[in-house]
């Protein structure tokens, strides 16, 4: 025989009755009962309790009063406990005001990469504004909490509900995508960055930070993939639903036997012998990697070193500005090349070209002889460095096209392959001497001999283009049936798509969408019913990420949170900082407040 249960309280359902406030002067706060007098708490509504605590401890109290006047007293005490209530209710409220916009100010430093000594400094500005505009309220802004240590806790807090709101839209991931990039920040540390862009069913696409992993010792494939892996499983994403990975192309990473990649991919295939991961090299990183192919450094050389001749020395660089002031010259200086600015190479051979004439008078007035004086009179030289002020604005504009956040890989092929188009068009014109789509080239005669070389150059780099974009060029059929899936070939398209292609291309309708709304927003709209596959397909394709652009972007960020004046940076608090500066999601500090009050 079972032993009979234990009555609980909860059970019996319980309620205040009314007529004990006038009896025994209790009243009642929702779940306990509250002595009016010694404001005592019983926990549970009997009235045995009550009557037993008003005979015991205030048995005197009432004992002459009628019963009208006890009704009186009765009320007066219920109103003064409701007063009380009320103060400690708006204290309570003022102190989650004050601790919501100490949450607000913490955001706003940490997203602006400022310093959490920042809080001090803008909480005497806000209370000296007051003290000014609203004088009545200048205790309120005091109550702020902006100390250091106080701005450090609020960040921790808004980063760890940035998490929750990462883990909680992951489950929903259909397919997700990592970028990775490592580099070494002030203090010898490797800092490994890896972003994740995961996907829904609804074609929602979260693009965040998934972790910053601070790298002590080695950084060979195993560490860096013991990084990855911790971080992926740590945030509870299932290595099923990976559709690729993409970095810089270090050998570490894309080692051909203990590279990362390589490793992931044995460790995923051991799990699931069906796993095909796609890697990829960044594309901005290729793009960069192929003016090496134009083999310019006979030209290159000598503008940045006069460049730097003339920078180099404080004397010169001052006297050099104020010279092309006197003069009035379409710049006011000349500027550095730096191999870590994708872009400035181009910049700095047309800087120069467009103050050869001031920068040639500056040397002879200085007798300062240099080898960029002889160059520049060599007609064949001069016109190889119009091409290269050309060749490489054209690869700068090719560079900003694919730089920014939220490109799509079929995007950024499309910009690839029509630039590749474009060098053969060049190679062909420089071979008939046409050079219409050069600025500076394209205004002078260029003798036979300097085509012929030009047109050399531009076929070297066509090829390296080639060469360097293998990994796009394999997927380059799936990025068409992504972007053209009305003109696509059934024959050619993946087994499982075909009969799903058939019916798309036989549907007036769904091709009336089509051309109608963003390619994102037509695969979200087709019925899942119907076309699945197609939607499954789409969803890994627009999860790729082409570049590691945000990785580089958020380096920018990382070198200025631990500077050199803030070097003592914990990891912690350098994870929680990239976190909130590098995320598009919106902490809900109301929520912060609360689960902290619920400690």
């Amino acid at each position: 025989m079972n032993p009979p249960k234990k009555r609980k309280i909860g059970d019996e359902c319980r309620v205040f009755n009314e007529e004990w406030t006038n009896k025994y002067f209790f009243g009642n706060t929702g779940n306990k009962a509250v002595c009016l007098l010694c404001h005592e708490t019983i926990a549970v509504f009997k009235e045995y309790n009550l009557k037993r605590h008003h005979e015991t401890k205030h048995s005197e109290f009432g004992c002459k009063l009628s019963k009208e006047e006890r009704k009186i007293k009765a009320a007066e005490c219920v109103k003064r406990l409701k007063k009380q209530q009320e103060l400690f209710t708006k204290q309570s409220t003022l102190q989650n005001s004050a601790t919501e916009a100490s949450l607000m100010v913490a955001y706003n430093l940490a997203k602006r990469n400022k310093p959490f000594s920042d809080g001090e400094f803008i909480k005497q500005c806000m209370v000296e504004c007051a003290s000014v505009l609203c004088p009545d309220v200048r205790s309120k802004f005091e109550s702020i909490s902006l100390s250091r240590r106080t701005i450090v806790r609020r960040i921790d807090s808004i980063s760890d509900e940035l998490t929750e709101q990462l883990k909680t839209a992951s489950k929903d991931f259909v397919w997700f995508s990592l970028a990775l990039d490592e580099s070494t920040d002030n203090e010898d540390t490797a800092q490994l960055l890896i972003f994740i862009r995961g996907i829904s069913e609804n074609f929602i696409i979260t693009e965040e930070l998934l972790g910053l992993e601070s790298m002590k010792d080695r950084t060979t494939g195993q560490d860096l993939l013991e990084c990855a892996v911790n971080c992926v499983e740590k945030s509870g994403l299932s290595w099923n639903k990976m559709a690729s990975i993409t970095t810089d192309g270090a050998s570490a990473f894309i080692g051909k036997n203990v590279g990362m990649v390589k490793l992931l991919k044995n460790k995923l295939q051991a799990q699931d012998t069906d796993s095909d991961i796609l890697s990829f090299h960044c594309i901005l990183h290729q793009e960069s990697l192929c003016k090496a192919a134009l083999d310019l450094k006979h030209v290159v050389d000598p503008i940045v070193s006069v460049v730097n001749t003339i920078r180099a020395r404080a004397l010169h660089h001052r006297q050099f500005k104020s010279f092309l002031e006197d003069v009035e010259a379409e710049y006011e200086d000349v500027i550095y090349h730096n191999r870590v600015r994708w872009l400035s190479l181009g910049k700095v051979i047309k800087r120069v070209w467009a103050l050869q004439n001031e920068i040639l008078l500056f040397l002879d007035t200085k007798k300062i002889s240099h080898d960029f004086v002889t160059k520049i009179g060599c007609e064949e030289w001069r016109y190889e460095m119009m091409f290269a002020a050309d060749v490489f604005e054209k690869l700068n504009e090719l560079n900003v096209t694919l730089q920014g956040k939220g490109l799509f890989a079929h995007e950024m092929w499309k910009h690839v392959k029509s630039f590749k188009a474009k060098l053969s068009l060049f190679a062909r014109q420089a071979g008939e001497g046409n050079f219409c789509h050069f600025p500076l080239l394209g205004k002078q005669k260029v003798p036979e001999s300097v085509s012929a070389k030009i047109r050399d150059h531009l076929q070297s780099l066509e090829d390296e283009v080639t060469r360097r974009f293998q990994d796009f060029k394999k997927i380059e059929p799936k990025f068409n049936l992504l972007s053209y899936p009305f003109t696509a070939d059934i024959d050619t398209a993946p087994e499982e798509l075909q009969l799903e292609l058939i019916d798309m291309q036989s549907d007036h309708t769904v091709k009336e969408m089509f051309n109608a709304v963003t390619l994102v927003d037509f695969y979200k709209s087709l019925s899942a019913e119907k076309f699945p596959c197609m939607k499954k397909f789409a969803g890994k394709m627009f999860s790729i990420f082409g570049s590691t652009y945000i990785c580089e972007q958020s380096f920018s960020c990382l070198k200025i949170n631990k500077s050199k004046y803030r070097c003592s940076l914990t990891d912690i608090n350098l994870q929680a900082v990239m976190r909130i500066s590098t995320s598009n999601l919106t902490p809900d500090f109301k929520k912060i407040v609360e689960n902290r009050n619920n400690i």
